[in-house]
């Protein structure tokens, strides 16, 4: 896969706010031997999945289940498994809930210490584990404009800190565009979403930054 320096990843995000998902992942698929999409199916999730299988049927999609999710999320995430045939990879945390709840007495508040390590845990140890079984070159994501102050520095394309060409296709589109989008796809959406490791939406979990 093609290294792009900053001046062509600049003109890249120029060109590609004027055109359609399907286009920018088409242009992102050429030179990919390993492309893989990752999703924890929050909502609007549903778009980006069925923008990619679209354009590469049997993409490999990572999953990184915290094993907190709730019980609407893991519906939604069986639904969208079988709507859109997902070739999906499913990384778990390497100790139990019930493990974890002896060692933290639940999930530490985001003052506590522990915090950190728990966000390890759940989510960072099986990212890093899928990232290095897979080895991806093109990494598609949902992330978009507006999300977090760390979102907001980046464009549809940018570099995983290890270097991964990272391809966020809905970069500039508003909830209100992705509900027609979803509604256009036949696409189910979940709002009863919990992220252990963030509590807040406007934070990172480290995952990205």
């Amino acid at each position: 896969m093609k290294k792009y320096s900053e001046e062509e990843i600049l003109a890249l995000n120029t060109r590609f706010k004027g055109e359609t998902p399907s286009e920018i992942i088409s242009w992102a698929i050429q030179d990919a031997d390993r492309p893989v999409v990752t999703t924890n199916f929050r909502p609007y999730e549903a778009a980006i999945l069925q923008a990619s299988v679209a354009v590469v049927p049997g993409i490999r999609i990572v999953w990184c289940d915290t094993g907190y999710n709730t019980p609407q999320t893991y519906r939604h995430a069986e639904d969208l498994i079988s709507q859109l045939d997902l070739n999906v990879k499913l990384y778990t945390p390497l100790q139990t809930a019930a493990h974890r709840e002896v060692l933290f007495g639940g999930i530490p508040q985001v003052e506590d210490e522990r915090h950190q390590e728990f966000t390890r845990q759940v989510k960072l140890e099986p990212f890093m584990r899928a990232m290095g079984e897979l080895k991806p070159d093109v990494w598609f994501t949902n992330l978009r404009k507006g999300q977090t102050a760390f979102r907001d520095s980046i464009d549809i394309l940018s570099y995983s800190k290890n270097g991964i060409l990272k391809v966020s296709p809905f970069y500039h589109w508003s909830d209100e565009e992705l509900d027609t989008y979803l509604i256009e796809h036949q696409l189910p959406n979940e709002f009863k979403y919990f992220d252990p490791t963030k509590v807040l939406s406007n934070r990172e979990c480290g995952l990205h930054s």
